[in-house]
């Protein structure tokens, strides 16, 4: 029988199904205690993470005996791949089991970010009427959605745009004019510099590489069209946040939605205060209900067939 350690939530039915197979260890709060991580990965045949446990370094070194790394997600930046395969060891991805969460922030933070109504809440009631100030959001319908990366969840994301009348470019460096998703999506593919010029909203779904690093700073950021929207559910580092919030500030954009960042948890600063409509979630674009029980079911359904 192997042995399984689960450093990070993960549906407790899903839990139970690896508990059945394998002698295992769950421990949500695992990864906060570096000490008794790598003891315990000392011991494992197999590890699942989320995206705050960082598979390289000491950690890599405590993972002896381990054959097989489960991520209950899809980034992999966290994981040294290849110096997990170098030593043998399968790594496994939630490939596609959260896409539609992650689709599904994307249109909805566009279109509250389009519309610009939804925080006044506090205003109306106090007794304040802002109807006027309030008056000229915008719809999705007619919008361009620019999609930087055109993947699984990218070519959802088109998918539930398009049913609300938006029209869908892409862009992505690993995929020629002619891939058969971009007409199999009725989505244009576009150079980079022409998605940024053209989009009304654009939203990322790239990983964080050397070539990603930085892709929406300042320069690139002063390039879109004025008003546009920008969301990011890729990866913190691609963004410059400092920019972003200039940007804001100065209203040359006209909203952003922003769930992952360069340091998480995101350390207290003044760096966002003030920002008009921004939106900041802690890297939950892909997590809910629905989300964590398919990717915990996914993974622990790969992690005992690799472990045999």
């Amino acid at each position: 029988m192997a042995r399984i350690v689960v450093t990070e939530f993960m549906d407790e039915r899903a839990v139970a199904q690896l508990a059945a197979a394998h002698d295992m260890l769950y421990d949500p709060k695992l990864v906060d205690d570096p000490a008794r991580l790598h003891a315990e990965a000392a011991r494992a045949d197999a590890i699942v993470v989320r995206n705050r446990t960082q598979v390289r370094g000491e950690l890599l070194v405590s993972l002896a005996r381990c054959k097989v790394v489960g991520r209950l997600g899809v980034g992999l930046d966290n994981i040294d791949v290849p110096a997990c395969e170098a030593r043998g060891m399968q790594v496994i991805p939630a490939t596609g089991a959260n896409a539609l969460s992650v689709a599904e922030y994307v249109v909805g933070t566009a279109m509250l970010l389009l519309r610009g109504v939804y925080q006044s809440s506090a205003a109306v009631a106090s007794g304040a009427w802002p109807r006027n100030a309030l008056s000229n959001g915008r719809e999705a319908a007619g919008k361009t959605l620019g999609l930087v990366g055109f993947g699984s969840i990218g070519q959802l994301t088109a998918r539930l745009a398009q049913a609300l009348g938006m029209k869908v470019i892409a862009f992505d460096a690993m995929m020629k004019a002619d891939h058969p998703a971009f007409a199999a999506h009725a989505v244009r593919c576009v150079g980079l510099d022409d998605l940024v010029a053209l989009a009304d909203v654009v939203s990322l779904h790239v990983p964080l590489v050397d070539s990603t690093r930085g892709l929406f700073g300042a320069e690139r950021i002063a390039c879109m069209k004025k008003g546009a929207v920008l969301i990011n559910t890729a990866r913190g580092g691609i963004v410059d946040e400092l920019a972003l919030a200039a940007a804001l500030r100065a209203g040359s954009l006209g909203g952003a939605a922003i769930d992952v960042f360069g340091t998480e948890p995101l350390p207290a600063s003044l760096h966002f205060e003030g920002c008009p409509n921004l939106i900041l979630t802690p890297h939950v674009a892909g997590v809910t209900a629905e989300a964590n029980e398919r990717v915990s079911f996914l993974i622990a359904e790969k992690v005992i067939e690799a472990l045999g």
